[in-house]
């Protein structure tokens, strides 16, 4: 076919078929982690940082009483949830938002703020979604270095320009595992404009155990542009529901509250969602068990002298050697074929290296055990 046959053939298309609006085909997909090791056989799922532990069983029943109405729909503004989440957490109801997923609000906020022209912007190693959001908005991902594996503040203030109009920061970042202590939040908040709106990402928030990390309630209760989001699929297991949540000011959430789905969340999800928030007995034995095995897995892989980035969260991200057969993609393999299912982390410019999520003790000391023998350390 001719270069003109080829452009007649291209017109033709853009006209016999709706098309989408200038940039989602740009959009490089969300790819989830795998689910199932190679031959389909799955021993131990350790790719989307779920918890070992299930879910509350006062969360399982509260869904078994929704299904009974099936035919109902749900409370449109989700109070019950609210009202549980403000009680824990002690925060004014009426500046939560919910949504299915954290990814949800997330989505929500860039519809809301970003238009064709705008630029927001996100560190390096940032959660991906950041980038969908903010082009499926219309507006331009801007890109900010990070230095060690963490969210650089003077690289993102240096990129900030009159087009600016959102900062996307996970606190903690997903997949390196790294913090901002919050003296630094609020040093990136001091140097932004009032009308640039600073995201706080907190998904992994419940997990860190340092005196120095705050997950932006506060900034976000005494700040006009500051939002933090959360997230029900990590500590409390509910990842299957799709819930999460942010908090803001009212001006924030109003303008959400105008553009998101009347009955956005099921009523199951609102209903394990309460049930959950409240069952702290749960939540508590999830901190305990991430406090005991996230150092025993991060030292016995520096063992196998694997670096391992420090990490805060309930993953560590492991660095592999740059050897014929020793790299990440290599290792990845080798786990798929004993079932064990980790996640590559290329698609967030990290080619060499592997996200592990801290699993039951059988899970992190079979991964442990089969690194071992593929780094020939038996």
């Amino acid at each position: 076919m001719n270069e003109m046959s080829t452009v007649n053939k291209a017109d033709e298309t853009q006209t016999s078929r709706p098309q989408p609006k200038p940039g989602v085909l740009d959009i490089a997909p969300y790819v989830p982690g795998k689910s199932k090791g190679s031959h389909g056989k799955t021993v131990h799922k350790l790719s989307s940082n779920e918890t070992p532990l299930g879910s509350s069983t006062a969360a399982k029943a509260a869904i078994e009483a929704v299904a009974q109405n099936l035919e109902l729909y749900p409370d449109g503004a989700a109070n019950e949830l609210r009202n549980a989440i403000g009680e824990i957490y002690g925060l004014n109801p009426d500046r939560i938002i919910c949504g299915a997923g954290s990814d949800e609000v997330l989505s929500l906020l860039a519809y809301g703020y970003l238009a064709p022209g705008d630029e927001a912007i996100y560190s390096q190693h940032g959660f991906v979604v950041y980038d969908i959001a903010i082009r499926a908005a219309g507006a331009t991902p801007v890109v900010a270095p990070e230095k060690d594996l963490t969210t650089d503040v003077d690289a993102i203030l240096e990129r900030v320009t009159d087009k600016t109009k959102m900062v996307f920061i996970a606190n903690p970042n997903n997949p390196t595992g790294t913090y901002l202590p919050f003296e630094e939040v609020r040093r990136l908040h001091q140097g932004l404009p009032p009308h640039v709106l600073l995201v706080l990402d907190a998904a992994y928030a419940e997990y860190v155990r340092r005196n120095d990390y705050e997950s932006g309630v506060e900034l976000a209760a005494t700040s006009d542009n500051v939002f933090m989001t959360r997230t029900f699929s990590k500590i409390y297991g509910l990842a299957n529901l799709r819930v999460g949540w942010g908090f803001g000011p009212a001006h924030v959430i109003d303008a959400l509250n105008r553009i998101r789905g009347p009955f956005n969340l099921n009523g199951m999800a609102i209903a394990a969602g309460t049930a959950a928030v409240r069952d702290r007995d749960f939540v508590n034995k999830s901190i305990e068990h991430n406090e005991k095995w996230l150092p025993f897995v991060t030292e016995e892989l520096e063992k196998l002298g694997l670096k391992v980035t420090p990490s805060v969260g309930n993953f560590v991200l492991v660095h592999f050697p740059d050897e014929d057969g020793k790299r990440a993609k290599d290792a990845d393999a080798y786990l798929l074929e004993r079932g064990c299912v980790l996640r590559m982390v290329a698609n967030y410019g990290l080619p060499n290296s592997i996200r592990m999520t801290i699993g039951s003790e059988d899970a992190n000391r079979t991964v442990i055990g089969h690194l071992k023998d593929f780094l020939g350390q038996n």
